[in-house]
């Protein structure tokens, strides 16, 4: 199981260079990227091992893949990162939090760039202020209301957030069985 493993997260570094490169380049991660991982990870997972790990594959595929659907569904994600997050969920399908954990790492790595390019422009502290107002907007009074400031519209891409957290959750993985040849 080891080297399915190893296998499993060098495929999901693959997967995510290819769609930070598309992502960069295009600004679209391409279905022809995420979604044959998704169809083929639960199959290779229940010939290779079984039906509870093609079914874990299939679980960690929904599980990853379901806040980043329902931020899309609020239209602050674009369709191919929910897409890529399912496929990475399906490909580390051996255990079911991987996917998830390389989400959550990726929107924190998304969260510290946005706040780096926000502190460069100089409006880090301005659109954290009317970010804080717009929470609680529903409850201020009409005179302490804030307009929305562009910043917090802004669109981020984050297919490199995603490729910077696989490679810091698969970077173990890898070195290990590196250490090992």
């Amino acid at each position: 199981m080891n080297a399915a493993v190893t296998i499993a997260m060098g495929l999901a570094l693959v997967v995510a260079s290819a769609a930070a490169w598309c992502d960069w380049r295009t600004g679209e991660i391409p279905n022809w990227l995420t979604l044959p991982p998704i169809a083929v990870s639960p199959l290779v997972y229940g010939f290779a091992f079984g039906i509870e790990l093609a079914l874990h594959s299939l679980t960690a595929a929904l599980l990853s893949a379901l806040v980043p659907y329902l931020l899309f569904r609020r239209g602050a994600m674009g369709g191919g990162d929910v897409k890529l997050f399912g496929a990475l969920g399906a490909i580390t399908g051996f255990d079911l939090l991987v996917g998830i954990e390389i989400e959550l790492a990726a929107f924190v790595v998304a969260m510290v760039a946005a706040c780096g390019a926000l502190a460069w422009n100089g409006v880090l502290l301005r659109t954290l202020g009317n970010a804080l107002a717009q929470a609680f907007h529903p409850v201020l009074p009409a005179r302490l209301r804030q307009p929305r400031c562009a910043a917090l519209s802004a669109r981020v891409r984050v297919g490199g957030a995603i490729l910077v957290a696989t490679a810091v959750l698969a970077g173990p993985y890898l070195a290990s069985a590196w250490s090992h040849l």
